[in-house]
């Protein structure tokens, strides 16, 4: 963590790619399950339509609510419920 005495801390900055690769092999992405991740960070960090060409790129599926975006490491159907 960084400190400016003017700033509360800050995380130091992670590149789109390093930010990705720990994104998808994530234990629960690596065994086709399902990450979550703030919507604000994706757009920060790697920007939405790089983030969307990737998800598409894998295969997966992603759904937006309340500043989460959640993908479905897998391939299977995604059905809403109610």
């Amino acid at each position: 963590m960084i400190h400016d005495p003017g700033m509360s801390h800050v995380r130091a900055r992670i590149s789109p790619e390093n930010w990705l690769r720990q994104m998808f092999t994530a234990r629960a992405a690596a065994e086709g399950g399902v990450v979550r991740r703030k919507t604000k960070d994706i757009d920060r960090i790697i920007g939405r339509e790089r983030f969307l060409f990737e998800i598409d790129r894998r295969g997966y599926t992603a759904v937006e609510n309340a500043g989460q975006i959640i993908v479905f490491c897998n391939r299977d159907p995604v059905r809403r419920l109610r």
